[in-house]
């Protein structure tokens, strides 16, 4: 099977096929990305490479006021740890996604191994969030925070900045969406944990 590649860029996405290479492995992707370490990289299930451009500023800026809240709220509940979107993750069913907010329950972050936790973890984090710049697609961040709760997470946030409007996913369940909240509540999977969506708009 060829290769794929996906280059998202605005709003726009666009494929390139490869036809003389074969689909990566887990390594070779691992060392794809190792060698092209100012792109951002993700894979999906069906081995299609995903190369995004960098979020704007301002997104950037919003993206670091949600990682500093909850980072605050990680530290002090200690159950877990917290990533931001530079740490990739190898889901069960074979994606590699980076969300731009992630958090790992301690106990099942120390079931792996040094070399696994230097990789992509194989493993799909507990919570995570994807925040909807202008360049991304609402139904592609809804099918990869779906693919998120398939494969183990037990909570996850789409933040869409442009309709200002919060999805809620968790497994078995439609998502909820709230439009225009002043906080979000991560109760009951993260108790005590609110996000202020003044910094976050």
């Amino acid at each position: 099977m060829a290769t794929t590649l996906l280059i998202q860029a605005d709003s726009a996405r666009m494929a390139v096929n490869l036809p003389t290479l074969s689909q990566m492995t887990v390594p070779e992707f691992y060392e794809f990305c190792q060698a092209n370490p100012e792109l951002r990289i993700e894979r999906s299930a069906a081995g299609e490479v995903i190369i995004m451009s960098p979020a704007f500023s301002d997104t950037g800026n919003r993206n670091f006021n949600l990682a500093v809240q909850f980072g605050v709220w990680a530290e002090k509940d200690g159950t877990g740890i917290g990533f931001d979107s530079s740490a990739g993750f190898t889901l069960p069913n074979g994606a590699t996604r980076a969300p731009d907010v992630a958090w790992i329950k301690t106990d099942r972050w120390n079931l792996l191994t040094d070399s696994e936790k230097a990789s992509f973890a194989p493993l799909c984090p507990d919570f995570v969030v994807e925040l909807r710049s202008a360049s991304d697609r609402l139904n592609s961040l809804q099918a990869k925070l779906q693919e998120y709760v398939e494969n183990g997470a037990v909570l996850g946030w789409l933040i869409d900045l442009k309709q200002r409007q919060v999805h809620i996913y968790r497994p078995n369940q439609t998502p909820q969406i709230l439009e225009n909240p002043e906080a979000v509540s991560g109760e009951p999977e993260l108790p005590g944990f609110i996000l202020k969506m003044a910094k976050v708009w």
